[in-house]
């Protein structure tokens, strides 16, 4: 059915990447918040600045992991370490905390100014599993996931949604951990083994491997197709219209 094994009851779908195509806005921010650190930085201690790499930086480091994993992610592959701060900081200040809250505030002023691109295939795709009776979830480590599903006028297409706030409230880990695709396949009432994951995340894929999921579905935009196999991915396509082609 659908491309997917028979024995899947359930389809949970990452947003950024799959759903939408905000992580051409995600990197843009990431670009800018890191740029404009490492730039401070580099002038105060007379090293040579090297920017953040919207590409290969992003999928490396940032993509699919939760704002302040992300954000410790590439500072210690630049050798850096910064204080967590405290939730009293401001965008402005050198600290994990502070360099999340600008990101985050670029993100929400890109999404006003450019709006929400989604992938009209992976939407055919979700309304197909609808009308097959799949139960659907939408898992991101986004606090703004709410926002872009309504910008992309799909929110109502999912029975569930986890995503950052829920990780904050729940104590769920971030990607690679399963934690919130388990958390949503438990607020569906499906089994983990009954259950696909879609992601377009290296570690998307192994959060979905980690989690003991049914079928780990691979969606590569950008030419990573062995390294999601590599990751946990049982089979990689480059558009969900694939599994809808499969159907026919």
């Amino acid at each position: 059915m659908l491309g997917l094994p028979e024995h899947v009851r359930a389809c949970l779908f990452d947003l950024d990447g799959v759903l939408t195509r905000t992580a051409r806005v995600h990197a843009a921010a990431w670009k800018q918040t890191f740029d404009d650190f490492l730039r401070r930085r580099a002038e105060r201690t007379g090293d040579t600045f090297a920017p953040f790499d919207s590409v290969a930086d992003y999928d490396a480091y940032v993509d699919g992991l939760p704002r302040a994993d992300g954000i410790r992610s590439f500072l210690t592959a630049r050798g850096i370490t910064l204080p967590e701060g405290t939730p009293e900081d401001g965008p402005g200040e050198e600290t994990v905390t502070g360099l999340g809250l600008r990101k985050n505030d670029l993100v929400l002023r890109l999404l006003r100014e450019q709006g929400v691109d989604r992938y009209d295939s992976s939407v055919d795709y979700v309304r197909a599993a609808r009308d097959a009776g799949l139960r659907r979830a939408v898992v991101s480590s986004s606090t703004n996931c709410r926002a872009v599903l309504a910008a992309a006028g799909i929110e109502e297409l999912f029975e569930v949604r986890i995503d950052g706030n829920t990780a904050r409230e729940k104590g769920l880990r971030g990607k690679p951990a399963p934690d919130g695709y388990l958390a949503a396949a438990r607020a569906l009432d499906v089994p983990a083994e009954q259950a696909a994951v879609f992601e377009d995340a290296l570690a998307g894929v192994e959060a979905g491997r980690a989690g003991g999921f049914g079928h780990v579905v691979g969606v590569d935009r950008t030419g990573q197709a062995a390294a999601l196999r590599a990751h946990g991915a049982d089979l990689v396509v480059a558009d969900l219209a694939e599994l809808l082609e499969n159907r026919r």
